[in-house]
């Protein structure tokens, strides 16, 4: 992308209340402020007390507000641009597949610079996947990563459920924020846990293609969490409908999905022409009185 159109750097933390991506309607340019004349307006007055309120009164009646994170599952600056606007997205997750997917370089600097690339287009996460192999690498790339990215708080490192990878984890667990990915068990889930990562992700459509019921098998997961009284996340990946997100979140799972699906998510024919007669009627004129009439 054009260096005018990106502004590398790290997002400050969003205003109270706030769950998704602090994306502009446009990512700015590098050299541009973290926060605009209309941005300090916002913020006058008791806009953060009035929003501390409303976050408190949120938590009273839904004890479980602050789930339901979702992710855009992209490395792709243009899906960015088109999506993150929306203020939908939590965040973004990212593995080599989906870099070689989206033409990006598994390589520590450019995966670092798509890292940052994300953060100062307002997410509050950026999840990057640690390769190599073995234990010994693993941590090299991990801690690399962490290094070159240089903002810890926002990066989350994410590294396979093998014994490699948990080995690798279980070194890293005070070092960095992790994801235990390639789930395709239930009983994975208490090694996320033991590990106290940040976030376990499982993979329903390819664990429904592999014969098992993929739903019911992440279901199973967040119970055990929620019964370990976990701090480790389910963030439920392999999502192909927008439907299928619907579920995750209705059971307390996070979700990430890739643009086509959120895209899904932004899109009803109906919604559409509910809107287009509301600007049809917006234009309606009523007829002048003539006052000459007796």
């Amino acid at each position: 992308a054009p260096a005018a159109f990106l502004r590398l750097g790290v997002a400050r933390p969003v205003a109270v209340g706030s769950e998704g991506c602090t994306a502009r309607s446009q990512l700015e340019a590098p050299d541009a402020p973290t926060r605009g004349p209309k941005a300090a307006m916002r913020l006058q007055g008791n806009r953060p007390l009035r929003a501390a309120l409303v976050l408190a009164t949120t938590t009273a009646i839904a004890p479980n507000a602050g789930r339901g994170r979702l992710f855009l599952d992209s490395a792709s600056v243009d899906a960015w641009r088109e999506l993150l606007p929306t203020g939908l997205f939590y965040g973004v997750t990212t593995n080599p597949t989906i870099l070689k997917r989206d033409k990006v370089p598994c390589t520590v600097p450019d995966v670092a610079k798509l890292a940052r690339t994300a953060l100062g287009a307002g997410c509050q996460e950026i999840m990057v996947q640690a390769w190599g192999g073995s234990v010994d690498a693993y941590e090299k790339c991990s801690l690399d990563l962490l290094d070159a990215v240089g903002a810890a708080d926002h990066l989350v490192i994410k590294l396979p459920l093998t014994r490699d990878g948990v080995v690798a984890a279980h070194r890293l667990r005070d070092e960095a924020h992790l994801c235990m990915t390639a789930c395709y068990g239930r009983e994975q889930a208490l090694v996320a846990n033991a590990l106290k990562a940040s976030y376990l992700a499982p993979y329903l459509g390819r664990m429904s293609d592999a014969g098992l019921d993929g739903a019911a098998e992440c279901q199973r997961i967040q119970g055990c969490l929620d019964g370990c009284r976990s701090p480790t996340r389910l963030l439920v990946a392999s999502l192909r409908s927008a439907s299928t997100v619907f579920d995750v979140l209705s059971w307390g799972s996070d979700a990430t999905f890739g643009p086509d699906v959120a895209r899904e998510l932004l899109s009803s024919a109906r919604t559409d022409a509910a809107a287009a007669a509301f600007e049809e009627d917006a234009l309606f004129e009523q007829p002048l009185l003539d006052d000459s009439a007796g």
